[in-house]
């Protein structure tokens, strides 16, 4: 499973930024039922998620970002966003897509976000 993150970058504190983690080689039918999630990751630290997304869209956030990040998914597009709002310098990190079922769980390559204080 191939997936394509953008919408990355630099960004001033209080700014907002919106990500996109696209599917593009799945089928409707094998994209809808994959739960979704956003990861972030620092140097020296273990990944931790941000977001997440069920199938039937069920959604759970990082206490640390509840208020502020909204994850939501569109199977139309094959595409699961994540709308990050009032960005904190200590939200700079790799963001990672992640699509996983009960079986298996894939990984993009991964969007860098800085934010500027």
């Amino acid at each position: 499973v191939q997936l394509v993150e953008s919408g990355g970058g630099l960004v001033q504190a209080g700014g907002s930024l919106r990500l996109s983690c696209k599917a593009p080689r799945l089928i409707l039918s094998t994209y809808s039922p994959l739960t979704m999630a956003w990861y972030r990751q620092t140097p020296g630290n273990q990944r931790e998620l941000v977001a997440e997304i069920s199938s039937s869209r069920t959604t759970d956030y990082n206490d640390s970002v509840k208020g502020r990040f909204t994850i939501s998914r569109d199977n139309s597009r094959k595409t699961t966003y994540l709308q990050m709002n009032n960005l904190k310098p200590e939200d700079t990190a790799v963001y990672y897509c992640k699509a996983s079922d009960i079986n298996s769980a894939y990984w993009g390559q991964g969007t860098q976000v800085t934010v500027s204080s």
